[in-house]
């Protein structure tokens, strides 16, 4: 290696060409063993098999060469800001550690959810102030050691919410990506609402005749709000049709839900709570987007939908971290272990199927022309171990 790709390497920033050498490159459908990886202009300019005596700048030792991941929808930042009730921390701090963590479970790219509600019910830390400066904080943040985006996640039955959406024309380009949500209990996530009551329970110290009682009155208010539901939908739907967001629809239940979604211009079917929704939604070609938690607990928290099965029919073309960063790894090594699918496949899950979800082409692959944001692991039984992060134009 040269002295100024010498110095740029001790920087912590991989240079703008480099070849990194004898890894074991995931590749869709295959696994490349001893493989080369030539970088130039940050860009992936060939993967091969490693020559007989070549040198390289990097040394893989053996590792997988995964694609940096892409995570499409990350609760993580808003729980990092508030590590305990009432306990809140800095913005910035929040934003800067878990970054790190990001980093450490191999996520190059991240959507932070900043959710425009008005904390309602047991998500009385959301609120429409808290989205806002969220969407402040990545803006300024941009390219960290992640490349740092939003999820604008509407409850359709939150006036405040959409109205503070509707401030951010700015914001809503071809790349903005929006989550249309309705957490009442009755539908959606929580179709059997007692899985709501039982979360209730855990928040909140109260008798299972309180929780009860607590989430009747909660549902009364959320069906008061049926008008400004119709309202959210109509904006969104005008958006999607002038290309102005890729729409995100959170918790179809049916293939009418569905059909709805499609009549909508929505692009892609996100956590899907019942396998007809799922199917329907692939027979209209959309992607579908799953929880890793789900596919590493083997079962949804809420009683839906298993990713595990989704997977193994076919039915998911991307998993998304949820609450959980370290698992949008561990899920798909999990999956592969387990023979649920392929470790190409489940990949194939965390890296192009995601970028597929949120339109951004140039990333998710190990192929040439994309951004050489690569992950060595050491894939472990099963549970896999992140040696390296190397983004093009990380810090």
């Amino acid at each position: 290696m040269s002295a100024p790709a010498r110095e740029r390497w001790s920087l912590t920033r991989p240079p703008a060409d480099y070849v990194l050498g004898h890894v074991r490159a995931v590749l869709p459908g295959r696994v490349l063993d001893d493989a080369r990886v030539a970088v130039r202009d940050g860009r992936i300019a060939e993967v091969a098999p490693h020559p007989r005596g070549a040198a390289a700048d990097v040394d893989g030792g053996g590792a997988l060469c995964l694609p940096g991941l892409v995570d499409v929808h990350s609760d993580g930042l808003e729980r990092e800001r508030l590590p305990r009730p009432g306990a809140e921390v800095p913005w910035r701090f929040a934003l800067l550690s878990f970054e790190g963590k990001l980093r450490a479970a191999g996520i190059t790219t991240v959507f932070h959810g900043a959710a425009f509600e008005q904390g309602e019910g047991s998500l009385k830390v959301r609120s429409v102030d808290a989205a806002l400066e969220m969407c402040r904080q990545v803006a300024e943040r941009g390219e960290g050691l992640v490349e740092h985006r939003i999820l604008h996640r509407l409850d359709v039955r939150s006036a405040g919410g959409l109205a503070a959406l509707r401030t951010r024309p700015a914001a809503l380009g071809a790349t903005a990506v929006v989550s249309h949500e309705d957490h009442t209990p009755g539908q959606g996530q929580y179709a059997d609402r007692t899985y709501y009551e039982r979360y209730v329970l855990g928040t909140r110290d109260l008798t299972a005749e309180q929780a009860r009682a607590h989430v009747d009155v909660f549902v009364a208010s959320r069906e008061a709000n049926r008008g400004i539901r119709d309202e959210a939908l109509s904006f969104l739907a005008g958006l999607a049709g002038a290309g102005r967001v890729r729409l995100f629809g959170h918790g179809p239940a049916s293939a009418a839900e569905i059909a709805a979604f499609a009549d909508r211009g929505e692009a892609v079917a996100e956590f899907p709570t019942t396998v007809e929704a799922a199917a329907a939604a692939r027979d209209r070609g959309m992607p579908v987007v799953m929880g890793a938690p789900n596919a590493l607990r083997g079962g949804s928290h809420s009683g839906n939908a298993s990713a595990r099965e989704l997977v193994a029919r076919g039915l998911v073309t991307a998993l998304a971290s949820d609450y959980l960063p370290s698992g949008l790894l561990a899920a798909p090594f999990l999956l592969a272990a387990d023979g649920v699918t392929t470790l190409p496949a489940a990949v194939g899950l965390v890296t192009a199927g995601p970028a597929e979800a949120v339109g951004l082409p140039d990333r998710g692959s190990l192929a040439p022309g994309t951004r050489a944001d690569l992950v060595l692991a050491e894939a472990g039984r099963p549970w896999p171990v992140v040696r390296a992060v190397l983004r093009a134009g990380a810090p």
